[in-house]
């Protein structure tokens, strides 16, 4: 590395032991108190597809959450897009520096910070079937939904690489025979609007049947630009998306399932705001002005992509009751982000800000094909098997230059990634109660950077790996209404190349794979006769050759680093309960505790913050061993509740309520007195109506207000020339309308 490095590590010291923990699930007493029963509800049987086969979320041995996409319309219908995941489910949160594309997920307290466009993960988005590896099509929008599933922990031999912290998958609402639809449309503030339809049903009866969906989305510029007087500069989007699909079905054995997707984006990037810490603080200071920012750049930060794909689902069931799935997906995108990265500027600030910085980024040319084939045994038997292969091909540009042909100097950077794997997993039923599980995946994934454009000589870098991934498990029924497991998994994330400081004259950084062992146990129940569920996991897990990125510094670098090992330990709860037929509620919580474990790692820091970190050698770089992983919420709680009261011809008034809480959250691999949030809270409120039109559609008329407190969140920060912070949304009030169109 060269001097300008933010990260390094000394000579190899003798490592450190890793820590043990015994953790057990704590159940509430009101989970399972002998009560009068207060409701004759019961709660939803749940089917998720965690393990590539339908089942009930209460027999598999996992630690998973889903929810619906009637659970996510509350955050949607406000303009939100996929980042409103973050702290509203246990041991999963969100954030970017993108604005609204390249969200980073983080799973019981592992991520990636990385901002580069050419970033690696180990939580995976999975969207039909189809793995979004680059973190732009990580972004496409959610709209007509049927389900999101949250799978926690190494998820390596069914999912492959990039798993080791978990799975977020989407599944779209598929066409059937049946015609049905809905439209959704509402309004709010700062010119927010929010507009979905899907239509679907039979094109050749038992035959063929479509489904199209339609999404837009628009908030007019809000936030003025003090510095050139220029109001309602910047804060505004227009996101247009669709998605077509095709179901094919000539006869009982065979079916093919044909997605074609979409989307435009326009708006602004992340807001950067400059100094809006006080050195010695986090809280937020008189610098910060919700709608005012002070940039010396007449850009305002814009921001702008487009994507599209494709995909193609076959299944055929033999006689013998083995199904053959072939899944073939294609994805493309192009676009770019403007940043002023100081978020001020030299004249008014706000507060010192040395010298000025503002940097475009851009991808182009990004195609990604995969193709999987599995062929699965049939589930009504003592033994259950499947095996398959997995095939991904992606390659992109990325282009990192100074706007106006300023500095940086533009440079061009080719990313190519191959990938192939074989897996199989087998469940065996031993008798009544005990199900006994394991898998194994062999993956090979090779990296390359070539085709550099620059103004300084770069070599072609490669990196390659491989890996195998396993995964055990034993699932216990104690009743008909409690069940417990255990589960060992075994994942890795393949080697990832970083190169966007060649831009600023610095060699390309490489990390090497991960390999992360997990081991949980987990509580599952529907106890009071159903009317409840209550599932608890606890955790521990140690991941080794820890990929980190040393972001910001002195000189606002990415560079890629491995740390000897991190360790993570916890637990969450996932609760449900219809208090009564018209109160039904929800409630989550999660610790996670993580630490990095490597006393050589050494990462630069900022340049006017108050660093608690030891700098032994003086040399400028801190010591990080010991320190949380960088935004990692320590705990996080989540609340919704929904009451209603029946009104005449089958309709109800209703009023339902969602909030988070989330815990200390460490922005950085070093620990400051500036750069952390605590406390970060959240709520929204919907008061409506739901009823019955004259044709038997269903309809919904409400009220609604997102941030309803209207809290002023630090999410994330820039430390690299002063104490630049990025805040969350404001609040936003509207109504909203809603109706099938069956």
């Amino acid at each position: 590395m060269t001097l300008a490095s933010i990260a390094r590590k000394r000579v190899q010291l003798a490592g450190v032991s890793a820590l043990a923990l015994t953790a057990s699930a704590f159940i509430p007493a009101s989970a399972v108190a002998q009560s009068a029963p207060t409701s004759t509800s019961t709660v939803e049987t749940i089917i998720v597809t965690t393990t590539r086969r339908e089942e009930n979320v209460q027999d598999i041995a996992n630690s998973v959450t889903a929810q619906s996409g009637e659970d996510l319309a509350p955050l949607t219908e406000g303009g939100a897009d996929i980042l409103s995941l973050a702290a509203r489910i246990p041991s999963v949160y969100a954030e970017s520096s993108n604005g609204r594309v390249a969200p980073r997920f983080y799973i019981r307290g592992l991520g990636n910070t990385d901002f580069d466009l050419a970033a690696s993960q180990p939580v995976s988005v999975i969207m039909d079937n189809v793995v979004m590896e680059n973190v732009i099509l990580k972004s496409f929008p959610l709209f007509d939904i049927a389900q999101v599933e949250i799978a926690r922990g190494p998820q390596g031999t069914l999912f492959g690489r990039n798993t080791t912290a978990g799975t977020i998958k989407f599944d779209s609402v598929r066409p059937t025979q049946e015609t049905d639809g809905y439209v959704s449309v509402s309004a709010g503030s700062y010119g927010t609007t929010n507009l979905e339809a899907a239509m679907g049903g039979a094109l050749v009866e038992d035959v063929l049947s479509a489904r199209l969906s339609l999404l837009s989305q628009h908030r007019d510029d809000w936030i003025d630009n003090g510095f050139t007087g220029e109001n309602n500069a910047l804060g505004g989007y227009d996101e247009q998306a669709g998605r077509a699909q095709l179901l094919y079905t000539p006869t009982e054995s065979f079916e093919a399932l044909l997605n074609v997707h979409a989307r435009s984006l326009v708006g602004t990037s992340a807001v950067f705001r400059a100094n809006i810490l006080t050195p010695g603080s986090n809280a937020l200071n008189s610098n910060y002005v919700r709608d005012e920012v002070y940039f010396d750049s007449a850009f305002n930060n814009p921001q702008a992509y487009d994507s599209w794909g494709t995909s193609a689902a076959l299944n055929y069931y033999t006689n013998a009751g083995v199904t053959l799935t072939s899944i073939t997906g294609y994805e493309a995108a192009e676009g770019y982000s403007l940043g002023d990265i100081d978020g001020g500027n030299l004249v008014t600030g706000p507060g010192f800000i040395p010298f000025p910085s503002e940097t475009q980024d851009g991808i182009d040319s990004l195609e990604q094909f995969t193709q999987e084939f599995r062929i699965a045994s049939s589930d009504d038997q003592p033994t259950t098997w499947q095996i398959g292969a997995y095939y991904f091909s992606g390659e992109f540009d990325i282009t990192t230059v100074g706007p106006n042909g300023g500095f940086p100097p533009s440079t061009t950077v080719r990313h190519d990634n191959t990938l192939w794997s074989a897996f199989g997993q087998v469940s065996h039923q031993l008798n009544d109660n005990l199900q006994l599980s394991g898998g194994l995946r062999f993956t090979h994934d090779a990296k390359e950077l070539v085709g550099v454009v620059t103004s300084i000589p770069v070599a072609p870098v490669s990196a390659s790996d491989d890996q195998f991934s396993w995964d055990l498990s034993a699932y216990y029924d104690l009743d008909d209404r409690q069940a417990v497991f255990a589960r060992l998994a075994r994942g890795f994330r393949g080697p990832s190349i970083q190169a966007r400081d060649v831009a600023f004259f610095n060699q390309p950084s490489v990390a090497d794979s991960e390999t992360s062992t997990s081991f949980e146990i987990g509580y599952k129940s529907e106890p009071l006769d159903g009317r409840a569920r209550f599932n608890a996991t606890a955790f521990y897990y140690q991941v080794d050759d820890l990929q980190l990125s040393a972001v910001g510094g002195g000189g606002n670098l990415v560079q890629l680093i491995n740390a000897d090992r991190g360790v993570g330990y916890g637990f969450e709860i996932d609760s449900e309960m219809w208090v009564t037929d018209n109160l039904f509620v929800t409630a989550g919580l999660s610790w996670n505790e993580t630490e990095l474990q490597d006393n050589d790692l050494e990462v630069g820091v900022c340049a006017q913050c108050t660093v608690l970190d030891p700098d032994t050698d003086t040399d400028g770089f801190v010591e990080v061993d010991g320190n949380p992983f960088p935004q990692a919420p320590d705990y996080i709680l989540s609340f919704t509740a929904r009451y209603s009261i029946p009104a005449g011809n089958g309709g109800e008034w209703f009023a339902y309520t969602d909030w988070f809480y989330q815990g200390r959250t460490n922005l950085f691999l070093y620990e400051s007195e500036e750069f952390y949030s605590d406390g970060n809270f959240e709520g929204g409120l919907r008061l409506g109506y739901a009823g019955e039109m004259s044709g038997g559609q269903d309809y919904e008329l409400a009220v609604f207000a997102r941030n309803i407190t209207d809290e002023d969140n630090l999410v994330g920060g820039i430390d690299f020339n002063n104490n630049t912070g990025f805040v969350n949304e404001p609040r936003i009030v509207g109504v909203s309308f809603r109706a099938s169109l069956n």
